[in-house]
């Protein structure tokens, strides 16, 4: 038996894709203000409530921004896909198969009590991570063993080589063994745990506010991939169940700074004195970069929901057109990619790449993945979509569900066609009574619940709606975490909303695992995994925007670059000289 023998590389730096942008010695990243002054209180919204300090339990609801308290490995920066700079790591030493990598870890690394960080700690974290962790995590990193071979080195064995399984470990949070050995990481945690991050939890009050106060010894502030971001001295969240009373707040001063997600709003309600006199900024910021899309999505384990036709149906009933005129002021675009606004949505028709990967695929395919374009249903925009009603009737009709008595009923159960759409309480749902009115023509009933984010979260976990909003993350590139989402070994993962079970997935996704790093390759596979998602209809593609609506109380400066893949609040700073503009109350 011939073996390889093994190439050892080192770097500072990694990238999954190409190289890093940014060399060995850099002294902070190009959208931060490095001179930013520290200072200031910002107090923010955040829906519903929280009963946990634990971002990685099974349950309860975690607090907002508990998922930052810890320092991982390595970060990574805002202006590119997919690299990675060090922040409690100094190097690594790997394999050039990513079958074993090494780290060493920065000697002034310390948890806010002082104790140091040490290799002991990376150890703990990924036992802890795998025993009691979240099971997808168990399912990626199967026979992957940590090992601490040095006070200041851990070196991980990858049970299965692979870049970016390596690589995500760079990011895993290292939580001290002093704390959670005495607790579990699948329980929630009634009081803040012990820390790394550059904030620490400093006040709070269960389910109505938590603030965040700046660490202000803290080791890694002038770190390169620090210097310049984490500016303000506190940052508090005050908890609201409804945004509409979180909106007028806003208005008032009760916070600062918003997020807004409702057209209807941005174009008729940010009106008013404090607007007129430039007290509140109204802010657009365009957004070219990979984009979050809103979906519904349908639970195809429901048997009112396992047909395809019958899903199509449903998603010819939703007139976007309509909605987006009548309701939302043009704002929006229509999802039709699970990779939007990147080059692996499938645009156009299969290419001979993914022809190959196709074909041997093809009889468990729906036809339109190698014959059609994929667009979602477009109507008139006038509010009576017949043409798309008549079709969806015909695919209802030739799916078992045909009328009587001007409802939809099964002609094998005689049961009408009646589902539940489950939404978060408090949110700008216009959509819903349009939709449901579609559906009533085709004579089939929805019926709306909405419920608060714990039972949201809970129903989630346990598959028991028929259909729900989801939100698909923007992804630059397909990567490993595809098959979270869609992996049937994941089925247990609350990112499958849908339960999808499929082999035609497992073995695009198994191929994209494999490719990791690989563009020419990744290419291919991410249009046709994009195919094969968008034609089977899991989801019915909602809306995206191709911009950020943001207003803010002006009391802050801000780079002059953005960061292209997030907002970039964490770089700003409070700026003394605007907030004197400001009514006394307001500053």
């Amino acid at each position: 038996m011939v073996s390889h023998a093994q190439t050892i590389k080192e770097s500072y730096a990694f990238a999954v894709i190409g190289e890093p942008k940014y060399a060995v010695g850099f002294s902070h990243f190009d959208y931060v203000n490095p001179a930013a002054p520290k200072g200031g209180n910002v107090t923010l919204s955040w829906p519903g409530t929280f009963d946990s300090f634990n971002r990685y339990a099974m349950r309860g609801n975690a607090a907002v921004r508990t998922d930052t308290l810890y320092d991982s490995l390595f970060t990574t920066s805002d202006d590119e896909p997919g690299s990675y700079y060090p922040l409690i790591a100094e190097m690594a030493r790997y394999a050039d198969d990513y079958s074993w990598v090494e780290i060493s870890l920065n000697p002034r690394a310390v948890f806010h009590d002082g104790s140091p960080i040490r290799a002991s700690d990376v150890v703990f974290t990924f036992n802890k991570f795998m025993t009691e962790g979240v099971p997808q995590f168990r399912l990626v990193y199967k026979g992957t063993t940590a090992t601490a071979v040095a006070p200041l080195t851990v070196r991980f064995k990858l049970g299965e080589p692979g870049k970016e399984d390596m690589l995500s470990l760079f990011t895993l949070p290292i939580m001290p063994e002093k704390f959670w050995k005495d607790h579990k990481l699948n329980d929630p945690l009634s009081k803040p745990p012990l820390a790394s991050g550059p904030y620490r939890i400093s006040s709070w009050r269960m389910g109505q506010y938590i603030t965040y106060s700046r660490v202000k010894n803290y080791w890694a502030a002038t770190l390169p991939v620090n210097r310049g971001r984490w500016n303000f001295d506190t940052i508090r969240y005050d908890y609201y169940l409804d945004d509409n009373v979180a909106f007028e707040a806003f208005k008032a001063g009760a916070f600062d700074m918003r997020t807004e997600s409702s057209a209807k709003n941005w174009a008729t309600r940010y009106v008013g004195n404090n607007f007129d006199r430039g007290y509140i900024v109204k802010d657009l910021q365009q957004n070219s970069s990979a984009q979050d899309t809103r979906w519904l999505a349908f639970n195809i384990q429901r048997p009112v929901f396992s047909d395809r036709r019958v899903r199509e149906a449903v998603s010819l009933a939703f007139d976007f057109e309509w909605m987006n005129k009548a309701l939302f002021y043009g704002a929006y675009s229509r999802a039709n990619s699970y990779f939007q606004n990147t080059e692996y949505a499938a645009r156009g028709y299969p290419d001979a790449d993914e022809l190959t990967l196709l074909a041997p695929l093809k009889a468990d395919l729906p036809p339109e993945v190698f014959t059609s374009v994929y667009c979602p249903p477009v109507s008139k925009g006038d509010g009576y979509d017949r043409q798309n009603l008549l079709k969806a009737s015909e695919l209802l009709t030739q799916a078992g569900w045909v009328m009587k008595n001007q409802r939809r009923v099964n002609v094998k159960t005689n049961k009408p066609f009646v589902f539940e759409l489950l939404l978060p309480s408090g949110g700008n749902d216009q959509w819903v009574l349009p939709f449901q009115h579609n559906l009533a023509r085709l004579g089939i009933t929805m019926e709306v619940r909405q419920v608060d984010n714990s039972q949201i979260t809970n129903r989630l976990r346990s598959r028991d709606y028929d259909m729900m909003p989801r939100l698909v993350r923007a992804m630059p590139w397909p990567s490993s975490d595809l098959q979270i989402s869609w992996g049937s070994q994941y089925i247990d993962s609350s990112y499958n909303a849908p339960g999808v079970k499929s082999p035609v997935l497992d073995a695009l996704l198994t191929q994209i695992v494999r490719w990791q790093g690989n563009k020419e390759k990744l290419l291919p596979l991410g249009r046709a995994l994009d195919r094969v998602l968008t034609w089977n209809y899991y989801m019915l593609p909602m809306w995206y925007m191709p911009a950020d609506r943001i207003a803010f109380w002006d009391k802050f400066s801000m780079p002059s670059v953005r960061p292209v893949y997030s907002l970039g609040f964490e770089n700003w700073w409070y700026d003394v000289n605007k907030a004197a503009r400001l009514p006394a109350a307001r500053r």
